[in-house]
């Protein structure tokens, strides 16, 4: 156990250090430390092995006063984790002790974000402006730089999805012409803020302007979205990668990204004195087509946007890749820089001889309990099922009679011939397995392919957003358009939070934005 004082006094002291809270996302997301990282004991085999690639890292396990921190942290020992601590009293206590508690999720880049808009003096303009523009014919694209999942749900009207970690690479082909008016747009206000800026800090020499607020602002001003649309940039290496590259160089040299000869990265990856992450900053299908080992995928704006899902070590070491052209991976190794401080690499060029990896790596969990087919169990006579999903993606859509909940705090089970578990994650579903087994006699599997295979098969789904309610979504801290009433006062409320975030930052003292 280390005291409140003990703690703030190391997330000073420039060694290595990781704060690791045990609580589910909308736990977390209610108060928590600025510094501290989403860590779920339900996701915890999953999840920390990823934050931690060091096991001689200094964490500190902290919660809402609980058991939780205590759990994760004796996980993180049979991890073969060496220097793990408890925080005494968890987050009431931080807060008791007069430090500052945060609410919300990914704040140290949301923060970062309202930073850069004060610091750069960033333009914007308001939902009305916009559509005056629009209404008067300018030469203009508006560019939603989101990622595709997130436009596809709403949009401004004729947007472009763009994600951030892509503007810099793209944008010589999207808007050659430097007359063209650029508005960069997002769901509220911080990758609007910093897809704009990113364009600005490449030296790009058009008109560039942040959406304020964007499809919230957008609708709260009486507009209306965009919904299921798929507009994208063309895919492929863009007849202006080169330009893209020499844009984002100075960037990267100003904020003291420094760049990883190919021949270096195999040292480096076998350098155990450090905590490094190694990450690739591309496209979800480029990462999947081929990635070096080791090489975990995080797309270049989302990698800022929330960088915590991510990076979990303070002073830690990363090193970026975009295989080549380097344009990605530079604007996000100086926007990581000046968010952090971590030492931060761009790799020059995927070293010769490697092969790469296809897919997306499976992850450490062994998955060896038995499976029951769709088939099988669509046949199947007085089965429950149990379903891992995350709480607002169940309410979308699940196997009708699927009981929700969180691995680690499943509830009681009703009387069933067979449980069933399914998890969009199979290894979730797998390490659910012994803990159903203690609330059931009847045999658990389970489900191949999960939901998604169910549904596939043509079989009967049911959507309902008031299962689970809002405040039982434990797992997930709800968005305003999340939620089943309050939506409008959620949204402004939202809004005020990011922008209030930059004075919280200052008061807290534990954050040095665009110190390099």
């Amino acid at each position: 156990m280390i005291s409140p004082a003990t703690l703030k006094s190391w997330i000073a002291d420039g060694r290595e250090l990781a704060i690791l809270d045990a609580r589910e996302e909308g736990e977390f997301g209610a108060s928590h430390m600025f510094w501290a990282v989403p860590c779920p004991l339900s996701q915890a085999p999953l999840r920390a092995p990823l934050l931690l690639p060091n096991r001689a890292t200094r964490v500190v396990c902290v919660d809402g006063g609980g058991e939780h921190a205590a759990r994760l942290a004796a996980l993180l020992r049979g991890m073969g984790c060496a220097d793990v601590h408890v925080l005494e009293g968890g987050t009431p206590a931080w807060g008791a002790a007069g430090y500052v508690v945060f609410s919300g999720v990914n704040v140290p880049s949301k923060a970062f974000g309202e930073w850069a808009e004060h610091h750069y003096h960033t333009e914007s303009l308001d939902p009305p402006e916009l559509q005056a523009l629009m209404d008067s014919g300018t030469d203009m694209v508006v560019l939603d730089s989101r990622p595709a999942d997130e436009f596809h749900r709403m949009t401004i009207p004729g947007a472009i999805n763009v994600p951030g970690g892509e503007l810099v690479y793209r944008i010589g082909d999207i808007a050659p012409d430097p007359a063209t008016t650029i508005v960069i747009n997002c769901a509220g206000r911080t990758r609007s803020i910093m897809g704009a800026e990113s364009l600005r800090r490449a030296g790009v020499p058009n008109r560039i302007v942040a959406l304020r607020n964007g499809t919230m602002g957008w609708e709260l001003a009486g507009f209306s979205c965009e919904r299921g649309q798929s507009r994208s940039y063309a895919p492929g290496t863009p007849a202006s990668a080169d330009l893209a590259a020499e844009r984002a160089a100075g960037f990267a040299a100003s904020a003291g990204v420094k760049l990883l000869p190919a021949a270096g990265l195999a040292a480096m990856q076998a350098d155990t004195s450090r905590t490094t992450y190694f990450l690739d900053v591309r496209a979800p299908e480029e990462y999947a087509a081929g990635h070096l080992p080791g090489f975990r995928h995080a797309p270049g704006g989302q990698l800022i946007q929330a960088t915590d899902q991510w990076v979990a070590v303070r002073h830690a070491r990363i090193v970026l890749t975009d295989m080549g052209n380097t344009a990605r991976a530079r604007m996000s190794a100086a926007w990581l820089r000046l968010l952090g401080g971590w030492e931060v690499h761009v790799l020059e060029a995927a070293p010769e001889g490697v092969g790469l990896e296809s897919g997306v790596p499976a992850g450490a969990v062994v998955m060896e309990q038995p499976m029951i087919t769709v088939a099988e169990l669509a046949a199947a006579e007085g089965a429950v099922v149990v379903d891992l999903a995350r709480s607002v993606d169940f309410r979308a859509g699940h196997i009708a009679g699927a009981i929700w909940g969180v691995r680690t705090r499943l509830p009681p089970l009703p009387e069933a011939a067979l449980v069933v578990v399914t998890a969009p994650n199979p290894a979730l579903a797998h390490l659910a397995v012994p803990e159903l087994r203690g609330l059931t006699p009847a045999p658990v599997r389970v489900l191949e392919g999960g939901t998604a295979a169910w549904r596939a098969a043509g079989l009967a789904m049911v959507a309902d957003r008031t299962i689970p309610a809002d405040g039982e979504c434990i797992d997930f801290y709800l968005r305003p358009y999340d939620r089943n009433s309050g939506v409008e006062a959620a949204m402004h409320a939202y809004l005020s939070w990011e922008i209030d975030l930059v004075h919280e930052v200052a008061r807290d003292g534990d954050a040095h934005f665009g110190q390099v």
